[in-house]
């Protein structure tokens, strides 16, 4: 459940703010520091700023609970004040010590963390590149910045829940993406919860409250149970000698929704609606205590995990079983060690201790925070803000996959890694000179997506020797910004004359499949910031363009009027009202659009909304000039908007294969088809005995550009296969 705590006013503590400040537990050195603090607010004519006092204060008791130092409660009371402009750091810098204002500076930069896409389809600022680089300096200069900021957005979502419906929605999404990740990479467990229960409640209301109610009727029923069989557990540990503190543990709803889906199980069959913490003070307690409780009740094999001998990649370490307690009701039992809590509970702010008045660190930095470091070290590599964003974005998901070298060491990749991926994190010479991996002794392909336990062995060659099909998003041979921008960097050492050619090959190659042709080149000059057509082939060629997003605009061109908006030649046959055809718009559906003719936007395609007259909101591709246009003119009418989960309908386009006759030619491309989801709404073929080829002509019903390229890479990379490409 989401923590309740209480309103953060001397107005709201009949016993004064020093009572208050002391029922949270706090040191008198540190209650005085704050009190002092406080007196130095009431001369700035600050505390007539209820808002933001309260804020400060409630920040204050989220740290306080975390055992942060004084400086950093300190902070956490200011920075609501700094952030509205009614304190400077200057005045902070002169009345503090300056630890206190540099900290709070640290937390300003974080605020670049909001450039990071939280969408599919959103692309991050190349402009927020230097920003996003401060941000990561000052995290790893100081992480008690980091933990300010959760818990700025902790109170933030707190404060959002009588807001409309889309500032909620953005929120939470922003927290998932975000926040709730980066709070659980840093192993503060009592702050990840919080985040993920508040957005959890904004994104799903209804299961939310559905999962609230059931938890509240089972409530007494299930108290009155778990006080018998925590008294139990207490009174085997005391006989066995074990000192051991055991209680039921708090229950957050969203872990249980995420366990609901993941498992299938409905309510009533969740093990760990029903959970006891056992707490000792020594590892070998916690394995004593487990056999205690493993020889007084049944214990569920399926659902043991030892994470003190493996800890996840966190640093989280606990024993976890499920035991069938009284009436066969299923019990979660976890068993850890006093620092083990302590870890999984507050993270970095568990290691992090600061001497007391002075601005000195204890010892160097955690090991949890060594992945922002190799973060600053890639910097160089990446190739724009972008790519830093996605990175960043990257490392801080929980959707990780966790790798073995042949010595055993673990590496850390993002979800969907190849080979390749792990060959350019262990060394970018490894990565140049790969021509092949192996899984566990097997030899795999280069587009084989790593799975959590493997063991991968890199093969190389003498001499350096990337492809430039590996940067081709189509092909699925690398996932991860860092290993791409590494390729890109080897190709733009190469030579220059090269690159063109080589340039020239793909952008050709994309074109004749995609049956397109460059009607206006100095306009796709123009957009891509170049001076010669060579520089773009160049670029293409080198891996800074990609040439994806040449073809795109080059699409996004043929045919293009510029028209106003109200021409109805701009504008398509409208939705229709049904789920079918769905667009979310500023977080809320089933709004009245249409696709904007100019720039045609498929599923898929990163999307915007312009708010026409008389016309419901039109949806442009975001790269659409224009849409560009428009959005100098009236700005304000420019709404967010993403494709919905449930959009089901495609498009039609017809596809010609040309190959050299052979048995299982029509089978090897049907099954490519297949995977890739391609509908076949329309076949032909025909023979040429003398030539012996066979050419095959298909309508697919597709849902979007990108899906239309990969599939005609695949089937063009068959054997046989002479040409696959877009035929009109």
């Amino acid at each position: 459940m989401v923590t309740v705590r209480q309103s953060h006013s001397s107005d709201y503590h009949p016993g004064g703010t020093a009572a208050w400040l002391a029922s949270l537990g706090l040191p008198d050195a540190k209650i005085e520091y704050l009190l002092e603090s406080e007196l130095w607010l009431q001369q700035q004519d600050c505390t007539d700023q209820l808002q933001q006092i309260q804020t400060g204060w409630e920040m204050v008791e989220i740290l306080a609970d975390l055992r942060m130092d004084k400086d950093a409660l300190l902070a956490s009371l200011l920075f609501p004040l700094l952030e509205a402009g009614l304190i400077s750091l200057e005045q902070i810098q002169q009345q503090f010590c300056p630890a206190v204002a540099a900290m709070l500076a640290a937390v300003q930069q974080m605020e670049a963390i909001r450039s990071i896409p939280v969408g599919p389809n959103q692309s991050a600022n190349p402009q927020q590149a230097d920003n996003l680089r401060k941000m990561l300096l000052a995290m790893v200069e100081d992480v008690r910045a980091v933990v300010i900021k959760l818990a700025a957005q902790i109170c933030y979502l707190r404060q959002v829940k009588n807001a409309d419906e889309e500032t909620r929605v953005l929120a939470a999404k922003e927290t998932n993406a975000i926040f709730g990740p980066l709070a659980n990479r840093l192993g503060i467990g009592q702050i990840k919860w919080e985040l993920e229960d508040l957005a959890f409640r904004y994104l799903h209301p209804q299961t939310y409250k559905q999962i609230a109610s059931l938890l509240e009727e089972k409530r007494l029923d299930r108290e009155h149970y778990m006080q018998d069989f925590v008294a139990a557990v207490q009174d085997k540990m005391t006989q066995a000698g074990i000192q051991a503190e055991v209680y039921g543990r708090p229950k957050h709803i969203y872990s249980i929704w995420k366990k609901m889906q993941k498992k299938h199980l409905a309510f009533d069959q969740l093990y760990d609606i029903r959970a006891v913490r056992l707490v000792t003070e020594r590892v070998q307690d916690c394995y004593a205590a487990l056999g205690i409780v493993h020889t007084s009740w049944r214990h569920l094999p399926k659902e043991f995990d030892d994470y003190i001998a493996t800890p996840k990649q966190n640093g989280y370490q606990s024993i976890h079983t499920v035991v069938l307690g009284p009436v066969g009701r299923p019990v979660e039992i976890q068993i850890r060690t006093r620092q083990m809590h302590d870890d999984a509970e507050l993270g970095v702010a568990a290691h992090w201790r600061y001497k007391e008045g002075a601005s000195a660190k204890e010892g160097q930095l955690d090991e949890k925070i060594g992945w922002l470091r190799k973060l600053l070290a890639w910097q160089e590599e990446l190739a724009d803000g972008s790519d830093l964003a996605e990175e960043l974005k990257n490392q801080v998901t929980e959707d990780r996959v966790y790798v073995f070298t042949p010595k055993g060491d673990i590496v850390d990749l993002p979800q969907g890694s190849t080979p390749l991926d792990f060959a350019y994190y262990v060394h970018s010479n490894v990565g140049h000179r790969c021509i092949g991996a192996k899984i566990s002794g097997r030899i795999v392909p280069f587009t084989y997506q790593l799975k959590t336990g493997d063991q991968v062995e890199i093969l190389t060659g003498r001499e350096p020797n990337p492809s430039r099909d590996w940067l081709n998003p189509n092909l699925g041979y690398l996932k991860s910004s860092r290993a791409r921008s590494k390729v890109q960097y080897w190709f733009r050492l190469q030579d220059r004359d090269k690159n063109v050619l080589a340039g020239k090959e793909l952008l050709d190659t994309e074109l004749a499949r995609l049956n397109l042709a460059m009607d206006n080149p100095s306009k796709v000059l123009q957009r891509f910031n170049v001076n010669s057509m060579d520089e773009l082939l160049a670029g293409i060629g080198g891996g800074e363009i990609k040439v994806t997003q040449v073809v795109h605009y080059i699409q996004s061109q043929s045919g293009k009027l510029l028209q106003p908006e109200i021409d109805p030649r701009l504008i398509s046959k409208p939705l229709n009202t049904q789920p079918k055809s769905h667009v979310v718009v500023l977080g809320v559906g089933n709004l009245l659009t249409h696709m904007a003719g100019c720039c045609q936007p498929l599923p898929g395609d990163a999307i915007v909304g312009y708010i026409t007259q008389g016309r419901g909101i039109a949806v442009h591709r975001d790269d659409c000039d224009q849409f560009k246009l428009l959005q100098e003119g009236h700005p304000e009418r420019v709404v967010e908007a993403t494709w919905g989960d449930k959009y089901a309908s495609g498009y039609e386009v017809t596809i010609r294969i040309v190959a050299h006759d052979r048995n299982g030619l029509l089978r090897d491309i049907t099954s490519i088809l297949a995977n890739e989801k391609a509908n076949v709404l329309r076949m032909s073929s025909n023979s040429d005995i003398a030539q012996q080829t066979a050419t095959i002509i298909m309508t697919l019903e597709l849902y979007n550009l990108d899906s239309l390229n990969k599939l005609l890479t695949k089937v063009s990379l068959i054997d046989d296969v002479i040409e696959a490409k877009r035929f009109h």
